[in-house]
């Protein structure tokens, strides 16, 4: 009986709680309604088909979740900050109870069509379509969140001592910088460069890698499709390597390896250890030597450093195992 009161209240509750945000959201809905109604998503927001319209552009980099040596592929995880105004989504809050911000889905309003251009496995947009932030001056912020996947160019010549530079392009893919001018959001007038273009406030510490700088340059470039240029921003990212795993457990074992290669010329000549401590070593090199081979890419431009170190070592336990071979065919003649 008692359960039975429980739940009516909470029904009755409920219900009131739902009246009152009703009537308490009518200028929301109005405001909704008098925006939206008319609006047309796929036209430029523009007084004239000449007018050029600015859009700010912003990263803030959430997880740099993996650098993919190998395959040459950056992925990290963004906040795409983006700002831009449209004349026709602006209103006197006055007329709407003093409301001065409305949150709406953005496939309702114009977006501008930014991707990533050296994206690597063909995903451009973002992972999930946010609700835009519009003030009543026509200001429009949308921050989705974004899992990219850039191609990258590494340089593997002083691995594991490493230090790597990833970029990454953004732009509009359909309009030209006679349509949409994109900009940085810190760009200064007359200045093409940001020194810190990635906020970094939110960054998740990489257990890989540290990073260096992070500046971002605005671009115009010349295709051949068309005569306007294209503008965009291209985001640098340098990054430094962490070293303890690598010296723990690569360079530090084989560098144990080599110095026992020392002792195989202390034993007697008369024991048959000499040449199975040889072998055993030079096995023990060539499984390093294949390990080190599955973490770098397969290129021909340049050996890692300790990919050196590694043959040079092979090579010296080869002559070492020669010598032994010619000390004991000496002995036993």
């Amino acid at each position: 009986m008692k359960l039975g009161i429980v739940w009516l209240f909470l029904i009755y509750v409920r219900n009131c709680l739902g009246v009152k945000l009703l009537e308490a959201n009518p200028d929301v809905k109005r405001l909704y309604d008098d925006l939206l109604s008319n609006y047309n998503r796929l036209i430029r927001p523009v007084t004239n088909v000449t007018d050029i319209l600015t859009v700010r552009l912003g990263l803030k980099l959430s997880q740099l979740m993996e650098v993919n040596l190998k395959n040459q592929v950056m992925t990290t995880n963004l906040w795409v900050e983006q700002k831009w105004y449209d004349y026709k989504l602006t209103w006197n809050p006055e007329d709407y109870g003093g409301l001065e911000m409305l949150y709406v889905p953005s496939e309702h309003i114009w977006l501008p069509d930014i991707v990533l251009y050296n994206n690597w496995d063909g995903n451009y947009e973002v992972t999930l379509m946010t609700k835009a932030t519009l003030k009543y001056t026509g200001e429009v912020n949308w921050k989705p969140p974004a899992i990219y996947k850039s191609s990258c160019e590494i340089n593997v010549e002083y691995f594991p001592f490493d230090e790597q530079t990833c970029f990454m392009k953004f732009g509009s893919w359909t309009y030209n910088g006679a349509q949409v001018d994109l900009k940085h959001m810190d760009q200064s007038p007359g200045s093409s460069l940001v020194p810190v273009g990635i906020d970094l406030s939110e960054f998740y510490l990489s257990v890989e890698w540290d990073i260096l700088e992070v500046p971002a340059t605005r671009n115009e470039e010349y295709y051949p499709c068309c005569q306007e240029p294209f503008s965009d921003i291209t985001f640098k990212l340098t990054m430094r390597r962490k070293t303890l795993f690598y010296t723990v457990n690569l360079i530090i074992p084989c560098v144990g390896l080599t110095f026992l290669t020392v002792l195989v010329f202390y034993l007697p000549s008369d024991s048959g250890e000499k040449i199975s401590l040889c072998i055993s070593i030079l096995v023990s090199l060539t499984v390093f030597f294949l390990g080190l081979a599955e973490i770098i890419p397969p290129t021909s431009l340049a050996i890692p450093l300790l990919g050196k170190y590694l043959l040079f070592t092979m090579i010296l336990v080869s002559l070492s195992v020669w010598v032994t071979v010619c000390i004991l065919n000496v002995h036993f003649r």
